[in-house]
């Protein structure tokens, strides 16, 4: 019997699907609304919709079903004038949350190179650069 025809399980599936996609969230967000640097951004926020906007779009990032109907990242994020700096501890408080939840190291790095990637639609344009 061969397995060759089997196709290799996505992130999401290795890390143990929704429910670990949302002790995620919930650590992440534990970890970014206790930063002073942070936590101002979501003041106004109804957070038990921003735990679900992130843990649907954490899910399409990690490669499981695409259920995302929310606003695009820059049009979410562009009013809110984030600087890179902000940007950068946000990276961080989710690495730190994948690493603390013992989430491979590979699939931290894919995470990390979609952050990279979505940087310039999530930050303040023209800001922060040092440009």
């Amino acid at each position: 019997m061969t397995v060759t025809e089997e196709t290799a399980p996505s992130h999401y599936e290795r890390i143990g699907g929704a429910a670990s996609v949302k002790a995620a969230v919930a650590l992440f967000y534990d970890k970014v609304l206790a930063d002073p640097e942070l936590v101002g951004y979501f003041a106004e926020v109804n957070m038990a919709e921003q735990r679900r906007h992130l843990a649907l779009m954490l899910t399409v990032v990690l490669g499981g079903p695409n259920e995302y109907a929310g606003r695009e990242l820059a049009e979410a994020h562009q009013p809110l004038n984030i600087p890179v700096a902000h940007y950068v501890m946000v990276g961080e408080h989710l690495t730190a949350t994948l690493t603390e939840l013992g989430v491979p190291a590979d699939i931290i790095t894919d995470v990390q190179v979609v952050l990279e990637k979505v940087q310039d639609q999530v930050v303040a344009q023209g800001r922060g650069t040092g440009a």
